[in-house]
């Protein structure tokens, strides 16, 4: 699994999974932690969010935003380290 810069002018990222599945998420000129550093607004969009979103489905765009772009870090990197590890068999 490996997650790139979108280049269709809509997603920030696209994740593609090595069954040749790819999934777009995040959308591009809206905020994500890794870009704010806000706690706050953290807060704010996981409470927005969870009671609509499978964070449990490793290949929704919902859940590739909630654990990359809102994890626990403000590094995507980190976040995306974080995510291979939460899901082992991606």
């Amino acid at each position: 699994m490996k997650i790139t810069p979108s280049t269709d002018g809509v997603h920030k990222y696209v994740a593609e999974f090595s069954d040749g599945t790819q999934t777009r998420f995040g959308a591009i000129g809206m905020d994500d932690y890794t870009k704010t550093h806000d706690k706050d607004q953290r807060l704010r969009y996981l409470t927005r969010h969870k009671k609509n979103e499978n964070w449990n489905n490793p290949k929704s765009a919902g859940a590739l935003s909630r654990w990359i772009l809102w994890g626990d870090h403000t590094s995507v990197a980190e976040n995306i380290s974080a995510y291979k590890r939460r899901f082992p068999n991606l």
